[in-house]
């Protein structure tokens, strides 16, 4: 499940460094746990949907991918962004 264009925008918006900022791990994080979150909603309703099921672990995996290299880069960094949207680790 996609979110629109006006959500992954302000979801920038809120995330990025600084202006025209898109390729951050902030940002990068933020649009894959926001699309994530509609992920988990759907299933609530769509239980046996294994096809979008695939596609959310891909989708665990990369951020997961992004959260170590940032934790390796910069640890103030890390924990911010897991404080910031409630990540476990």
């Amino acid at each position: 499940m996609s979110i629109t264009a006006e959500r992954k925008a302000e979801v920038i918006k809120k995330s990025a460094n600084k202006t025209g900022d898109t390729g951050s791990p902030e940002v990068q994080v933020a649009i894959l746990s926001e699309r994530i979150n509609n992920l988990t909603d759907h299933f609530k309703s769509h239980v046996k949907d294994n096809h979008s099921r695939r596609g959310l672990l891909k989708m665990v995996a990369t951020r997961r991918s992004l959260l170590d290299y940032l934790k390796r880069k910069d640890e103030a960094r890390y924990q911010a962004l897991l404080e910031k949207h409630n990540i476990r680790r």
